[in-house]
C-alpha cells in the first residue's frame, strides 16, 4: 500500500510539474517539444530507479545522462533542415550555390589533429651573420644576378646559348687527335687483346719449334680481324646499345664518327687482316679467321636478340683464336688445337654467365634475349657444369701427349677454386657470388695457360720417341726379313 502511494504521489508530482511547465514556457512549439521529452525521459528515469530500488548510483552517471540529452536536438540541426527546404523549394538558388556536405565529425578528429600537429617538422631558415660585411652582401647579390640572367637567356632565348644535357648529346665534331682512341673503342682493344693473347697461347702450345715471323703475322692478323667483327658489331647494334647504360658511350653512339667511317674502319681492318693470315701464314688459318668474323656478326649478333643460343654460338667465336694460332704454328687442325678450342670454350661460359648476371637489367633494356633474363636457372648451371668441365679437359692434355702429367696435379687447386665459385654462384645466385666468379675467371685463364705452357712436352722429348718408335719398328722389320 505505501508503494502505490508513493508511485500516486511522484505521478501527481509529475503531472503538476508537466502542467506548469507546458503553461510558463515560450510560445516556440519547437523549444515546448524539446522541455516536453526532457521532462518525461527525466520522469520515467526516476521511475524506473525507485522501482527497481537502484538508488545508490553515481553522480557521474547521472551528469552524462544530461549531457546526452542536452545533446538530441541542437541548432546545426535546424540550420541543416533549413539548409535543405532551401535547395529542395527554391531551385534557382540551389543552381547558384549548391549547400556544403557537413562532414561527420569522428569522436578522434582532435586527437588526430595534434597527432598532425606533433609530425611536421618545420624548417628552420639559415640566418645570415650579424657580422657580414656589406661588400660581400654585394658580391654574393651580383652571383645571383648572374646566375639568374644566365638561366634566362638559356630557357627564353631560342637561338642562344644551349643548356649542358643539350650540348652533351649534341653530335660531336671528330679531331685529328681523338681518332686512335675513338678507333679503340671502336674495335673493343682489350677484347681483341685477350684474343690476340689466346691465338699466341696456341701457336705456343703447337709441337713445334717457334718461328717468330710466323708468329708475328698471325698474332697481327689475328688481332686486325677481331678488330673488324667488334667494329661491325657496333655498327649493328646503335640502337640497341643506346638503351644499356654499359653501352650508351660508345663512339658510334655518341655520334663522335660516322657510321660510313666506322665501316670503312671495320673493312681496311678485315681485309688486309684475313690477306696476311691467308698469305703471310697459311690458308687454314686465314679461313678459320674468316669463318670467325661471319659468325661473330652475321650468327651472334642477330642471335643476341632471337634466342639464349647466341651465348653457346660466342663461346665457340671465343674457342677459335687458339685452334688458329695452332694451326698458323703446325698448318694441320689436331687434337691439341680442338682441347685448347674445348678449353677457351668451357671457360667463357662461368666468364660470361656471371658477367650477365650483374648487367640483367641492362640487357633487358636494350631487348638482348640472354640466358640471365629469361633463364636464371639454367644460367647458374651451365656455369658451374662448364667449371667442372675444366677439370676433365685438363686432365686430358697429358693423355693427347700435349703435357705432362704435372699440369693436371698443378693446375688443380685454381681448376677447384672456380669451381666453388661456380658453385656459391649457384646456390647463391646473387651479384656478390658472380662478382666473385667473374674477377676469378679474369686471372684463371692466363694463369691456366702459362701452367699448361710451363707443363708442355718438349720438341726433343717428342722427336726421341717419334725416333725410338720408327727405330723398334725397323728393327722389326729387319728380323722379319730372312
Amino acid at each position: 500500500m505505501q508503494i502505490a502511494h508513493a508511485v500516486h504521489d511522484v505521478n501527481s508530482l509529475s503531472t503538476f510539474r508537466l502542467y506548469d511547465l507546458i503553461i510558463r514556457i515560450p510560445v516556440c512549439r519547437i523549444q515546448r517539444l524539446k522541455h516536453l521529452l526532457k521532462i518525461l525521459l527525466k520522469g520515467l528515469f526516476v521511475w524506473r530507479l525507485r522501482n527497481t530500488g537502484a538508488r545508490q548510483i553515481s553522480c557521474r552517471f547521472v551528469h552524462l545522462y544530461h549531457v546526452a540529452s542536452n545533446r538530441l536536438i541542437t541548432f546545426q540541426y535546424f540550420n541543416f533542415l533549413k539548409r535543405m527546404y532551401v535547395t529542395q523549394c527554391n531551385k534557382d538558388l540551389s543552381q547558384r550555390a549548391k549547400p556544403k556536405s557537413d562532414s561527420i565529425v569522428s569522436p578522434f578528429h582532435e586527437l588526430q589533429q595534434l597527432d598532425q600537429e606533433k609530425k611536421i617538422v618545420h624548417k628552420i631558415s639559415s640566418v645570415s651573420p650579424v657580422h657580414q660585411s656589406w661588400s660581400e652582401m654585394s658580391s654574393r647579390n651580383e652571383l645571383r644576378e648572374i646566375k639568374s640572367a644566365a638561366e634566362t637567356e638559356d630557357s627564353v632565348i631560342p637561338g642562344g646559348a644551349e643548356s649542358k644535357e643539350d650540348r652533351q648529346w649534341k653530335e660531336m665534331k671528330l679531331r685529328l687527335d681523338d681518332l686512335p682512341g675513338i678507333l679503340a673503342r671502336l674495335s673493343k682493344i682489350k677484347l681483341t687483346a685477350l684474343v690476340v693473347s689466346t691465338a699466341s697461347a696456341g701457336f705456343a702450345m703447337a709441337p713445334v719449334p717457334f718461328e717468330l715471323t710466323c708468329f708475328l703475322l698471325a698474332s697481327l692478323g689475328t688481332g686486325l680481324a677481331s678488330c673488324a667483327a667488334n667494329s661491325i658489331n657496333q655498327f649493328f647494334e646503335v640502337p640497341f646499345d643506346s638503351n644499356m647504360n654499359r653501352t650508351k658511350n660508345r663512339p658510334l653512339v655518341r655520334g663522335q664518327i660516322s657510321p660510313l667511317l666506322a665501316v670503312c674502319f671495320a673493312a681496311s681492318c678485315g681485309i688486309p687482316g684475313i690477306a696476311l693470315l691467308t698469305l703471310g701464314v697459311n690458308p687454314l688459318t686465314g679461313a678459320l679467321g674468316a669463318f670467325n668474323i661471319f659468325l661473330y656478326t652475321c650468327c651472334y649478333t642477330p642471335l643476341k636478340r632471337m634466342s639464349i643460343a647466341n651465348t653457346w654460338v660466342g663461346a665457340v667465336v671465343g674457342a677459335i683464336p687458339p685452334v688458329m694460332g695452332w694451326t698458323a704454328a703446325t698448318g694441320s687442325l689436331d687434337a691439341g688445337a680442338l682441347l685448347l678450342g674445348g678449353i677457351l670454350y668451357s671457360w667463357q661460359f662461368p666468364h660470361f654467365n656471371a658477367l650477365s648476371w650483374g648487367l640483367r637489367e641492362d640487357y633487358s633494356r636494350g631487348g638482348y634475349c640472354m640466358m640471365s633474363v629469361t633463364h636464371p636457372g639454367l644460367c647458374r648451371r651451365v656455369a658451374l657444369r662448364h667449371c667442372l668441365a675444366l677439370i676433365g679437359l685438363s686432365t686430358v692434355a697429358p693423355v693427347l701427349n700435349i703435357t705432362t702429367w704435372t699440369f693436371p696435379v698443378i693446375s688443380l687447386p685454381i681448376n677447384l677454386y672456380i669451381s666453388y665459385l661456380g658453385f656459391r654462384f649457384y646456390r647463391d645466385a646473387d651479384r656478390s657470388s658472380s662478382r666473385k666468379l667473374f674477377f676469378c675467371s679474369l686471372w684463371h685463364l692466363p694463369m691456366l695457360l702459362l701452367v699448361m705452357f710451363t707443363c708442355k712436352k718438349s720438341v726433343l722429348e717428342k722427336e726421341d720417341k717419334g725416333e725410338l718408335h720408327r727405330g723398334s719398328h725397323e728393327m722389326a722389320v729387319e728380323i722379319r726379313l730372312p
